[in-house]
């Protein structure tokens, strides 16, 4: 049995809905992990997606952020939000909050988190604080499913590059976030837990890149970053028989700055 688990970060599902529906029809993966919905759960479209052969688990709460799980094998034992996710205290605002950010569910023979793991902003910044706190709360989260013999993964856009190899230039990074090593120490950390990053096979470039900033030029250009990531157990693991970035969709107009990250399971 293949099993085909892929995630992108859609940057608005909304605007992309489109490319979205285009891209399950011909990539055709049994489940798909999504980011930065920036939308309401309710105002996911349900309905253009179930016309696929999908179901959909969805978190989100408006304008920023949100995650969801797309799955033509079935989704049980729905989670939103990590067990004891940390919030985050806005400027403008009184308590902190918990924003939509992870969201996991059982597909068939295999267990998934959908994850947008905060951005971080700068180093000195209160959401880079906020950053390092959710990425324990993750690590935590994910320990018993990790130990288990289910295939598992922890799959999306985690806005850390894990190597220097994983940024276009590690030198226009300095001082910034993303590459810092306090960032790279929380994802090796997931290690702790038995989670190992699937890194997607080179096709075009020596380093597969997953997103790319719309301005500059950036994409023709390759000046990109991996920073969509795939963290599985070892069943997941040694069931992996291809992997790849998904270039083409990155292309032409109307997309999402990232491309989708596939991973292929021989099961």
């Amino acid at each position: 049995m293949t099993v085909r688990i892929a995630t992108w970060n859609i940057n608005s599902v909304t605007a992309r809905l489109p490319k979205l529906l285009e891209w399950l029809e011909s990539a055709k993966p049994d489940v798909l992990c999504l980011q930065e919905l920036k939308c309401a759960a309710d105002a996911f479209p349900y309905e253009e997606v179930r016309a696929l052969g999908y179901e959909t688990a969805a978190h989100g709460t408006g304008r920023w952020n949100g995650v969801a799980i797309v799955s033509r094998l079935g989704l049980d034992d729905v989670v939103r939000d990590l067990p004891g996710q940390p919030g985050y205290l806005a400027d403008d605002a009184l308590l902190p909050a918990v924003e939509p950010r992870a969201i996991a569910a059982t597909c068939g023979p295999v267990r998934v988190w959908s994850v947008y793991v905060p951005n971080g902003r700068e180093v000195d910044h209160a959401h880079y604080r906020y950053k390092l706190e959710w990425l324990e709360a993750l690590r935590k989260a994910c320990a018993e499913d990790a130990a288990g013999p289910r295939p598992f993964a922890v799959l999306g856009d985690f806005n850390i590059a894990p190597g220097d190899e994983d940024v276009y230039d590690v030198a226009a990074f300095e001082g910034l976030t993303h590459v810092t090593p306090a960032e790279r120490a929380a994802l090796e950390a997931l290690g702790e837990v038995g989670l190992h990053d699937v890194v997607p096979r080179p096709l075009k470039y020596d380093h597969p890149f997953t997103y790319w900033d719309y301005r500059q030029l950036a994409f023709p250009k390759n000046r990109g970053m991996r920073i969509d990531l795939t963290y599985a157990n070892k069943p997941f693991a040694d069931a992996v028989g291809d992997s790849y970035v998904d270039r083409e969709a990155r292309k032409g107009k109307g997309t999402s700055d990232h491309a989708p990250v596939v991973v292929d399971l021989d099961l």
